[in-house]
């Protein structure tokens, strides 16, 4: 029988773009392993993209002395990520709606809108000592 210990995989990176594709890599393994469908897994791998880069770029503001946590959680029938930043926070809530059509045209706003499209669950929470956690959840169809 496994053990907590090895249901779980934590990186944690410097704030810098070049270090994706390894969060992508480790994401592809863990979706083969759990034999996720093809497109589930392409799905997976936007949204837990889009998490890395506005973590980055909004949470830590490209400084590449603050970090990046990313924790995948392998549960029965299902894969949980967080994605968590050292920066101030926000409010998820005040983040335009891409697909109105007013902001149709506006290069932002696309992050959090593929995440909780391609995702089953995903939510925030702020820490007392800061920075952001996004969790997100995909169940196997």
């Amino acid at each position: 029988m496994k053990t907590a210990e090895s249901r779980t995989v934590k990186l944690d990176i410097a704030s810098r773009f070049d270090l994706l594709e390894m969060v992508q890599t480790v994401l592809m393994h863990l979706a083969s392993m759990l034999a996720f469908e093809e497109d589930a897994a392409h799905y997976m791998s936007v949204a837990v993209r889009e998490s890395v880069v506005n973590a980055i770029k909004h949470g830590n503001r490209l400084d590449e002395n603050k970090r990046v946590s990313v924790l995948f959680t392998i549960h029965p029938g299902a894969l949980e990520v967080k994605v968590q930043d050292q920066g101030g926070g926000f409010d998820p809530e005040a983040v335009p709606d891409p697909i109105a059509e007013e902001n149709l045209l506006k290069a932002y706003g696309r992050g959090i809108f593929f995440m909780r499209s391609f995702m089953d669950e995903v939510s925030y929470s702020f820490p007392p000592k800061g920075g952001t956690v996004v969790r997100m959840l995909k169940k196997k169809a």
